[in-house]
């Protein structure tokens, strides 16, 4: 029996190393060059696609079911999609889910975002753990006419993630209060209208679940941009400054951060901060940081509360990491991945002012770390 023939490629991922991978391409027509980094939640693409921590990234998923659900008008992080594009192992099919409103291909054409199916996102992955985030670009054409040798050396040519400011770039260009709270059945979100802590969020690209989940801790919340001096800051008031996620390279974004964050910190004020955040109060302190091999992304990394031995199931994104041989005396290590020990936590003795490399507020993934927004609530009411 004749074997029935594959459909011509309509998208073509090239790496660096010369490697390349071909497949059926949906979404936006076009091309885009950027770090190829690998995801292994099973839900949340919606989310994972829309968080700013994604900037300058094209994303494989390991979960081959990715487009079933649809997507929606609720479960956007930020109001565009950030990441450059996306891999799959299989083509979206139809959405099957109540919630849904569009279809992925669709949503992903609207917004300009580049995706390519059918390609083996497994041997994708396993180059990616063995020789770290490769350099790529990725094209989509419907006549399937690529030239191979030219995408190579747009990836080739790619600058990298180190030493750029990327949390400029997805940060907002003015202040805004934030009062909606976390999604609840059966009334969707509702407003934060008995705040009892006055917090000033600070916007390295900041996802909304991030700030609905300050509203649910009893925050009232301005969102400032990445820019903003110490002065704007503490002119606002605040019980408490809270430093947010976001792409890039901590080192290049700490050139301005880090002044803003010890000015706060000689405040005294109760300070808390995630992901990017995370790394922005270390290099405050005195510590340094890495970049990773091929990072932590996905929903389901377990780290380790060193103080109480408990283990959390968490969501994280991130290329770089704390060094935690480099943190100064006074400064404590908190939590630990038990992945690769890379350290997932800080605090500052005596004080009120501690951060996590994983996502407490997850969206997608696990929510056994919420307890750290309500840490945060507790330290500004004592």
């Amino acid at each position: 029996m004749a074997q029935a023939s594959r459909p011509r490629p309509t998208a073509c991922l090239a790496l660096a190393d010369g490697s390349l991978f071909y497949g059926q391409g949906f979404g936006a027509i076009g091309e885009t060059v950027a770090e190829l980094c690998f995801n292994t939640a099973m839900t949340g693409y919606q989310e994972i696609m829309t968080d700013p921590s994604y900037a300058g990234q094209v994303i494989t998923f390991t979960f081959p079911h990715v487009g079933n659900v649809g997507v929606n008008a609720e479960d956007d992080e930020t109001a565009e999609p950030v990441a450059a594009g996306m891999v799959v192992k299989w083509d979206p099919t139809e959405p099957s889910n109540w919630r849904a409103g569009e279809h992925l291909s669709t949503w992903l054409a609207r917004r300009g975002r580049i995706a390519i199916g059918g390609v083996d996102t497994r041997r994708l992955t396993r180059a990616i753990r063995q020789q770290g985030a490769p350099h790529v670009a990725l094209a989509h054409d419907p006549s399937g006419e690529f030239d191979a040798a030219a995408l190579v050396a747009r990836a080739r040519g790619f600058a990298g993630l180190e030493g750029m400011d990327l949390a400029r770039d997805v940060s907002c260009r003015q202040s805004y209060r934030w009062d909606e709270m976390r999604w609840a059945w059966p009334d969707g979100y509702k407003r934060q209208e008995a705040a009892r802590h006055k917090v000033v969020a600070i916007d390295y690209g900041a996802k909304r679940n991030i700030l609905r989940c300050l509203a649910s801790a009893g925050c009232e919340v301005t969102v400032m941009p990445a820019t903003a001096t110490a002065e704007e800051v503490l002119a606002q008031s605040p019980d408490g400054v809270f430093l947010s996620n976001g792409p890039g390279d901590p080192a290049a974004t700490g050139d301005y951060a880090v002044p803003m964050i010890r000015g706060v910190l000689d405040k005294g004020l109760p300070l808390f901060g995630i992901c990017l955040g995370h790394q922005m109060l270390a290099l405050a302190l005195g510590g340094k940081t890495v970049k990773m091999n091929h990072g932590h992304h996905g929903a389901n990394h377990p780290v380790k509360e060193i103080g109480t031995g408990k283990v959390e199931i968490t969501s994280m994104n991130h290329g770089f990491a704390v060094d935690g041989q480099s943190l100064p005396d006074g400064v404590v290590e908190t939590h630990v991945s038990l992945f690769d020990g890379s350290n997932c936590g800080i605090r500052l003795e005596g004080r009120p002012v501690f951060s996590v490399q994983h996502h407490p507020e997850a969206s997608p993934g696990p929510q056994d770390s919420f307890y750290l927004f309500e840490r945060f609530a507790a330290s500004m009411a004592r």
